[in-house]
């Protein structure tokens, strides 16, 4: 149930409940006043019937009797008994209020309609219960526009809130809403914490892309001193291991760049199948190519080839064989038969230097965040799973074209 279900829910039954008992204890309260002003009318009659008795002999007021016929029997055993009491009770023609006491060897009784009492209660009891559901359709209506402006707020800031967590850490939640109570105060909290993530994270840009910058001049100096030393296999060794250093510095700049959010795709429609094929063949990589539906995609092949080249690589180096590239429309799969995903990976997604699994081999995880911030680029979506079977599986989804 949502906060704002919850607070109209809770001010519904609370406003039923106010209005329930309140026209209960004024429905009660109507009651005791007739019955009782019925009751001091009776008594009051009785009086006088009984004044009358005794001067003359005889009741002549209109409603009283002696030894009625009508007369309730408890009221009856009562007056025979010596007493006087008044008792409510239901006749043919409607309730009555009697009133009785005990007269030379009979009961004298005298009657007082309560017919129009009762409809002054039915009538008060009808502009109770229209009051009380206005009222509590005011109350409900105020409790609902309350806590949906409530609600509201919240989920304006909780749409920004994702957004931050998608990568827009300059989004203002603050801005969005509106108000200084609880809300704002959290979202002001937000918006502090969105802005120190955001140098943190803007820092980082600059350290990875500062020091791959440094240390491209160092490693060019490397790269032409490896290429004049003697042949032999120590020179090979350092040649090989400077070319994976130049490698990880690219990737790094490669990172650096994806990470500011300055690229921009070279746009141009592609044959999906053709383009596939020329990826891996570049790669140099033994993948198994299946094609279901082959489709026409507007993209930027370059990034293309890096984000399928990466996932092939990745599927080599971490996973085991056979590798399979699967073509569907726009939607491409790579999977390994290998140990699959780490539990990291497919929570959070690909991070720089974290791989997280032992048994995926080595790696910087450079090669998975690249793919992904080229995706991100080209407008496509990258997401990575475990096969039921067995295996990691990336599967890659271009946009549709757009409609002419």
């Amino acid at each position: 149930m949502t906060l704002r279900r919850q607070i109209a829910t809770a001010v519904a039954a609370i406003s039923v409940l106010v209005a329930v008992a309140v026209g209960l204890l004024v429905h009660r309260a109507m009651i005791r006043q007739h019955v009782d002003q019925a009751r001091t009318t009776a008594l009051a009659a009785l009086d006088a019937s009984l004044g009358e008795y005794g001067r003359s002999g005889d009741v002549t007021r209109h409603g009283a009797a002696l030894d009625d016929p009508a007369l309730p029997s408890r009221l009856r055993a009562l007056a025979a008994a010596g007493r006087q009491g008044t008792l409510l009770a239901a006749g043919p023609d409607g309730e009555t209020m009697w009133a009785a006491g005990p007269v030379r060897n009979a009961v004298l009784s005298v009657r007082v309609d309560f017919t129009q009492d009762r409809q002054a209660i039915a009538d008060l009891d009808r502009i109770i219960l229209l009051t009380v559901v206005a009222a509590v359709f005011t109350t409900v209506l105020a409790g609902v526009l309350v806590a949906d402006r409530i609600s509201r707020r919240l989920r304006t800031a909780a749409t920004a809130a994702r957004g931050i967590a998608a990568g827009r850490t300059d989004t203002p939640i603050g801005e969005l809403v509106d108000g200084r109570d609880e809300v704002a105060d959290l979202a002001a909290a937000v918006d502090q914490m969105s802005r120190s993530l955001h140098r943190r994270l803007a820092d980082e840009q600059r350290f990875t892309a500062d020091v791959a910058h440094e240390l491209r001049t160092p490693l060019t100096g490397l790269v032409t001193a490896a290429e004049l030393l003697p042949p032999g296999r120590p020179t090979q060794l350092v040649q090989n291991r400077v070319q994976a250093l130049r490698a990880l510095v690219e990737d790094l700049l490669e990172v650096s760049r994806l990470d500011a959010d300055v690229e921009t795709p070279d746009l141009s429609a592609v044959p999906l199948e053709r383009a596939v094929r020329r990826t891996v063949t570049l790669t140099g990589l033994d993948v198994d190519v299946t094609v279901t539906a082959d489709a026409e995609v507007r993209t930027d092949l370059r990034r293309l080839d890096r984000i399928l080249g990466n996932l092939v690589l990745n599927a080599h180096r971490h996973g085991a064989a056979p590798v399979e590239l699967h073509v569907d429309g726009h939607r491409i799969t790579v999977r390994d038969h290998g140990p699959g995903y780490p539990a990291d990976l497919l929570d959070h997604g690909p991070q720089r230097f974290r791989t997280n699994a032992p048994e995926r081999g080595r790696g910087h995880g450079l090669g998975l965040t690249i793919a992904t911030g080229h995706t991100r680029v080209i407008g496509a979506t990258l997401t990575f799973t475990n096969h039921p079977t067995g295996g990691a599986l990336a599967t890659l989804t271009l946009p549709d074209p757009p409609t002419p």
